[in-house]
């Protein structure tokens, strides 16, 4: 029973870095901004996150009344692909579909100006990839805070970095070492989103994966009882690092914007649910450290030890994966 438990938790960790290294991107989501420039008659932009060099294959189907005008026209800046067409149709009632998009982890902002000043908007999902023009639709918070756990959740990068910080301190300090983490996380969203903040995607995700691996490092170092500045100085560090992760996911957020009149709610409702998704994924991993400590007296040490050598390998396979972008034509 105690050997079953304790396979089972480095099991769990284990499955954890293989599928991190299937998923090494940031959870992005996409946006389909539709404005009306004349009776009848809407601009459309579509916005979604490009991954290892390629577009998501995601399309807006319009209403069955509605009609394109002239061809479309795409480009890529490296980090997002936009669609730039134009529409003919009221757009009033009718189903918009985002096709492909179940297929994705990628959550779709939705917002529609109408000449009358009116707005329509909401936050869609792979799970219901469709918008109902008939009805209200007001980009529910609960909306925005899913897109927060999910980055925790489906965001290995941000999951693993997790993952270290529980094993690098102590009980009493990780809710705190976290909350540092998001801290600087959220300011880095809101200077992106304010238009403060721009950095190119890639650079910053080889930072991010180096991070991993140093944090790697430091978990071997002190379960083999050796003393650094991340140690001791934890909140520091922790804040420091969550800087640049913040980065990674703004440098994608200002490319694809946020619905106007929105931003700041939105990366509010976003936080808080990063911050749940956190203390969730904290909360499973004590659990699980504390059913192996207790089946095995010696058995939290080889457990941080192998964990943060498998931590360290997949960071160090999309340090070099993303470096090879500058090195493979």
């Amino acid at each position: 029973m105690k050997a079953s438990i304790l396979k089972s938790v480095f099991f769990f960790l284990a499955a954890l870095c293989f599928f991190a290294a299937a998923q090494a991107h940031e959870v992005r989501p996409a946006y389909l901004q539709v404005t009306e420039i004349a009776q009848g008659e809407f601009d459309v932009v579509w916005k979604q996150p490009v991954l290892d060099g390629r577009r998501l294959k995601i399309k807006p189907i319009f209403p069955k009344e509605c009609a394109e005008v002239g061809a479309r026209n795409i480009r890529n800046n490296g980090a997002t692909a936009n669609e730039i067409f134009k529409v003919t149709c009221p757009l009033k009632t009718g189903i918009i579909s985002l096709e492909g998009l179940e297929r994705t982890l990628t959550d779709a902002f939705i917002r529609i100006d109408y000449l009358d000043g009116s707005q329509n908007s909401a936050v869609i999902k792979p799970s219901a990839p469709r918008f109902d023009l008939g009805l209200e639709n007001n980009s529910p918070a609960s909306d925005y805070i899913k897109i927060g756990v999910d980055h925790i959740i489906y965001g290995w990068d941000h999951l693993l970095f997790v993952i270290g910080l529980v094993m690098l301190v102590s009980r009493r300090q990780i809710i705190g070492v976290a909350t540092a983490f998001t801290l600087a996380h959220s300011l880095t969203l809101v200077l992106a989103a304010l238009g403060y903040l721009s950095l190119p995607t890639r650079p910053v995700e080889i930072l991010i994966a180096m991070s991993i691996v140093l944090l790697a490092i430091e978990v071997i170092r002190k379960s083999r009882g050796g003393s650094s500045i991340a140690t001791r100085k934890p909140y520091l560090i922790s804040f420091v690092i969550g800087l640049i992760h913040g980065c990674g996911f703004a440098s994608a957020l200002s490319d694809i914007g946020l619905p106007k009149g929105t931003e700041l709610l939105a990366l509010l409702l976003f936080n808080l649910g990063v911050e749940l998704g956190q203390i969730a994924i904290i909360v499973l991993l004590l659990v699980l450290l504390w059913l192996a400590t207790k089946a095995f007296k010696d058995s939290r040490k080889p457990i941080e030890i192998g964990s943060a050598y498998l931590l360290g390998t997949i960071a160090m396979f999309w340090t070099v994966q993303r470096l090879s972008d500058y090195f493979i034509a």
